[in-house]
């Protein structure tokens, strides 16, 4: 069902439990399959996490719909896969203080007339299922309407845009960009619209009133406090983060 990925060397032997971590490994640069090993900005950061906090774990890939599954039925402790924390999620699942600050961008070909947003309507748009990407596309055109293609992940939507059947795709700024640097050949461009877009805070994510929360939070703050977080981040992104929002999201 999944393929597991290397635990952390952390284990305390202090009677803590092992934990199960659970991810869609197809969001590159967050997490993605290099070979048969799961790698990524969320891989590192929640092994940096886990050392902090003090336990043993394990990464599994089981995609974007059983995660939230696995997690509801407290099957897995913990969920990371760029996960963002909005007010519906919060309904079913506990989330970690934020982890990382993003917002939705779009992808279109080179010379596409869609310049923002709200170009968008009367075109053929691909997202990924169960996302904020396809929430903020539904918010211009309205649930399940037709132009919205909707996909199991974000490969499967660029695939669409690539081939074709889409006019754009709507989806985490971090795996537009990237992306676009990654594959020039397909001759793509990455569209920013703040106006349109807000910002998004991703967390962890788990069973409701996990006992974990509180490790995991404290953790966190740790991390981006000490600079860990800077320097992680900067491997993966290739730029220092800008902190003040998330910090201000930590603060409240």
């Amino acid at each position: 069902m999944g393929v597991l990925v290397a635990c952390s060397e952390s284990a305390t032997g202090d009677g803590k439990k092992k934990l199960e971590v659970i991810t869609e490994a197809a969001y590159a640069p967050f997490e993605y399959m290099d070979g048969d090993q799961i790698v990524g900005f969320d891989i590192d950061f929640i092994d940096t996490v886990m050392k902090e906090a003090g336990y043993d774990y394990e990464v599994k890939n089981i995609g974007w719909d059983p995660l939230f599954a696995e997690i509801q039925g407290e099957r897995a402790d913990i969920g990371i896969s760029a996960i963002t924390i909005n007010e519906d999620r919060k309904q079913t699942y506990d989330f970690s203080v934020p982890y990382f600050e993003s917002t939705n961008m779009i992808l279109v070909p080179e010379g596409s007339d869609i310049q923002g947003a709200e170009d968008l309507k009367g075109k053929v748009v691909a997202v990924q299922n169960g996302t904020t990407g396809q929430a903020a596309v539904e918010t211009l055109f309205g649930t399940n309407h037709e132009d919205i293609k909707k996909f199991e992940n974000n490969v499967l939507a660029i695939m669409e845009l690539v081939k074709g059947g889409a006019d754009a795709v709507v989806a985490d700024n971090t795996v537009v960009i990237e992306y676009v640097k990654n594959n020039p050949d397909k001759k793509l461009k990455a569209i920013k619209d703040p106006n349109s877009f807000d910002s998004e805070f991703y967390g962890l994510m788990f069973p409701k009133d996990s006992e974990l929360k509180k490790d995991f939070d404290k953790a966190i703050k740790a991390v981006i406090e000490d600079g860990t977080y800077s320097k992680l981040y900067k491997e993966w992104f290739g730029e220092e983060p800008d902190l003040k929002a998330l910090k201000a999201q930590l603060n409240k």
